[in-house]
C-alpha cells in the first residue's frame, strides 16, 4: 500500500494505542510484585546517575531555619533561588529542603521557585520534611499529617516529583507497641494523597530505624507511589551496608552523605564505589542527591560532586 499522509498517521496512530496497551499490562504486572521492590525499567547497564544538592547541605548559610529568622554569622547567606543559582553553578539538580522556605511562603512564591528553576535549567528533584508519625499524642499526630499534605501539595506546585519523609524514631517504636502500625497508617493516607498528584514519597532511613524496619513500613503501606529515601549514613550497625543493599531495591531517592557512624560513636567515611556496586546490583535509576553535613560546605562540595561524578 502506498504510504501516503493519511496512511502514515493512521500507522503511527495504532502503533502508539499497541505499544500503550503493553505498557499497561507491564505496569500492572509491576505493580502487583512491588512487595520487596519497586518496578524499574529493566537494563543492561552499569549505571549513570543524576547528581543533585540537598539544601541542607548549606543549613548555616539560610535566613530562615523551620520558619523562623536565623543568623548566618557572618557566612555566605542564601535564600532558596540563590540556592538554585549556586546549583545550576554546580551543574547539578536541587533539593529544597522545606526548613529553609520563608514561613510566608504562598502560592505566588512557589510558582516563581518552578519558573527560576526552569530558566536557570536546574531540575528540582524533591523537597523535605521533618515530620514524625510515630509520636503518641493523636493531636500531635494529626498535625503531622495534615503538614505532610501540605507539603505535597506545595510540591506539586513547584514541579516536584519526590517528598522524603521521615516514618518516626526507632525509641518510640520500641516504646510504644501500636507506633509502627500508626506510622504505617499515616503513610497510607500521605501516599494515597500524593498518588492523585503524582508524587512519589520516599520514607527515609532516619531516626535510628533499622533495615527491618523501614522494609516493614514500605511494605506494609503497600502503594506504587511510595518507597525508600536510602540514606548512606543513617544505618548505625556493625553492617551498614548489608542494611543499605536490602533497602536499596525498593529504594526511589538516594541521599549520599559522606560520613556514617559506627554504633560506638566513631565517624568513618563512606565507600563510594560500595554503594555503586550495590546501587546498580538493585538497578536502582534515579537521583543521587549530595547531603553535605560536615564544616565549610562552600569550600568541599565542589570536590564531592566531582568525586562522585567519576564513581557513579
Amino acid at each position: 500500500m502506498p504510504l501516503t499522509r493519511r496512511n502514515f498517521f493512521q500507522l503511527s496512530a495504532s502503533t502508539t494505542l499497541g505499544l500503550a496497551a503493553i505498557n499497561v499490562a507491564r505496569f500492572a504486572k509491576g505493580n502487583s510484585q512491588l512487595k520487596h521492590t519497586i518496578s524499574k525499567p529493566s537494563s543492561n547497564s552499569t549505571g549513570e546517575y543524576r547528581l543533585g544538592l540537598a539544601a541542607y547541605s548549606l543549613r548555616k548559610h539560610f535566613t530562615f531555619f523551620k520558619g523562623r529568622p536565623q543568623s548566618t554569622n557572618g557566612l555566605q547567606e542564601f535564600d532558596m533561588f540563590s540556592f538554585i543559582d549556586y546549583c545550576a553553578s554546580q551543574q547539578c539538580a536541587a533539593e529544597l529542603t522545606s526548613y529553609f522556605f520563608p514561613p510566608d511562603a504562598d502560592q505566588e512564591y512557589f510558582l516563581k521557585i518552578k519558573r527560576h528553576a526552569f530558566l536557570s535549567g536546574v531540575p528540582l528533584v524533591g523537597t523535605a520534611i521533618g515530620n514524625n508519625f510515630t509520636v503518641p499524642d493523636k493531636a500531635k499526630l494529626e498535625k503531622e499529617i495534615t503538614l505532610a499534605n501540605q507539603w505535597i501539595d506545595r510540591a506539586s506546585i513547584m514541579g516536584v516529583n519526590h517528598i522524603r519523609f521521615f516514618a518516626g524514631t526507632k525509641k518510640q517504636i520500641e516504646a510504644n507497641p501500636n507506633a509502627l502500625s500508626s506510622a504505617i497508617a499515616s503513610l497510607k493516607r500521605c501516599a494515597k494523597h500524593a498518588a492523585q498528584l503524582g508524587i512519589f514519597i520516599g520514607v527515609e532511613n532516619h531516626g535510628q530505624l533499622t533495615a527491618n524496619q523501614v522494609m516493614e513500613i514500605v511494605n506494609g503501606v503497600d502503594n506504587p507511589w511510595l518507597g525508600v529515601n536510602l540514606d548512606t549514613g543513617n544505618f548505625i550497625s556493625p553492617t551498614p551496608y548489608q542494611d543499605l543493599k536490602k533497602c536499596a531495591p525498593s529504594s526511589v531517592n538516594v541521599q549520599y552523605k559522606v560520613k556514617m557512624k559506627q554504633p560506638s560513636g566513631e565517624k568513618t567515611n563512606v565507600d563510594m564505589q560500595k554503594v555503586n556496586q550495590l546501587l546498580t546490583e538493585a538497578n536502582y535509576k534515579g537521583h543521587i542527591v549530595l547531603e553535605y553535613e560536615e564544616e565549610n560546605p562552600l569550600d568541599n562540595i565542589p570536590k564531592v560532586l566531582s568525586q562522585m561524578r567519576t564513581v557513579f
